[in-house]
């Protein structure tokens, strides 16, 4: 994504998090979901992780496919923070001035950093709004049999998790071989056009924020049973 929209505009800039503990995953998802399922959605996203390497040909063929980078660009600066909501990375946001602030795979953004940005902020969200807020939104789609919204948003970022007014939305059809590890590149790499769109309407002033019709539901990873039933009975994995 970050080379898509580095082809296409200039002076771009790189705020990139450290990335959150599973401890701290698993602590907050308990208090949440209770510790039963917390530790079932933690031993889903190790087992995903594992099967990412045999998912590795199948994620060159993505961005082949899609003729994208994936290689880091060495002339666009990047600066490294703990936390995106922390006083280091809002001086940042400051010092360099944006136009639009483009969000992807980071932290909620707290409203006292949310405040702090002066432009629109937008955040790329694989998953169709509302009923596939939060996480995996492309594997729940299949799972409750709507693959006519496995797909990507495009939205403006407000103080709800994925509750923004939608800018854009791309649904795609996933290979035989995609699975939880690829679901996400996958939905990534067909949507760098409608994150560019986005990105020019805010320079523009254009921007057009809509709110889809549907139950607005937030999702989390599948407990590994859950996953595991999926995947043998219907080959969702």
């Amino acid at each position: 994504m970050i080379n898509a929209l580095s082809d296409r505009f200039a002076d771009i800039h790189i705020i990139q998090e450290q990335p959150e503990s599973k401890g701290s995953i698993v602590k907050r998802r308990a208090r949440r979901l209770g510790w039963i399922n917390a530790f079932g959605q933690l031993a889903t996203m190790i087992a995903s992780r594992l099967y990412k390497t045999v998912a590795a040909k199948r994620s060159a063929e993505i961005i082949a496919q899609q003729g994208l980078k994936a290689d880091e660009n060495p002339d666009i600066p990047v600066i490294n923070v703990l936390s995106l909501n922390s006083d280091e990375c809002r001086r940042a946001v400051v010092a360099v001035r944006p136009d639009v602030v483009f969000t992807i795979s980071c932290r909620i953004l707290s409203e006292k950093t949310l405040a702090a940005i002066p432009c629109p902020v937008i955040n790329f969200h694989a998953g169709i709004n509302p009923m596939y807020r939060g996480q995996m939104g492309g594997y729940w789609s299949l799972v409750e049999h709507d693959a006519g919204n496995f797909g990507a948003t495009v939205h403006l970022v407000d103080k709800g998790v994925d509750t923004g007014g939608t800018l854009y939305e791309q649904r795609t059809t996933p290979d035989k071989a995609d699975t939880m590890a690829t679901y996400p590149l996958l939905l990534t790499a067909v949507s760098t056009g409608i994150a560019i769109s986005a990105i020019e309407d805010a320079l523009s002033g254009t921007l057009k924020p809509y709110h889809p019709a549907g139950k607005s539901v937030l999702r989390f990873p599948p407990p590994v049973w859950i996953w595991l039933w999926h995947g043998i009975k219907r080959n969702i994995w």
